[in-house]
């Protein structure tokens, strides 16, 4: 891959996946979740997020959040103030973070495919 071909992958909106297996209690771990939620939101690039919780599992959650490009989340992440959240999650949970590139979009009632990217 060449210098360009990543800079342009960047340009887009991307979406960040985090699933978490939570050791705490439910409400410790949303409080503090909600904390850097706060945090997350005052960043450059951000454009929403939602937090679930598995519907069987009570101790399974996702977030999904939703970045206008690569270049902001990760420079929301490296930010100094971000440190305190993600060791205080990480006291609370093990997590699997991924960032993903939309490749299909369809809202409810619409029948036209709306590709992205492609």
């Amino acid at each position: 891959m060449t210098d360009h071909e990543s800079d342009a992958r960047e340009d887009g909106a991307v979406t960040f996946v985090n699933t978490f297996t939570v050791h705490a209690e439910a409400e410790v771990f949303e409080e503090e979740f909600a904390r850097t939620s706060e945090f997350m939101a005052r960043q450059p690039g951000f454009v929403r997020h939602t937090l679930c919780r598995h519907a069987e599992r009570p101790g399974q959650y996702v977030n999904v959040a939703e970045w206008k490009d690569v270049a902001s989340f990760r420079a929301a992440v490296s930010h100094p103030d971000f440190t305190p959240h993600a060791s205080a999650l990480r006291a609370l949970s093990e997590s699997r973070p991924e960032l993903y590139l939309a490749r299909l979009r369809r809202d409810g009632g619409a029948t036209a495919r709306d590709e992205v990217g492609i």
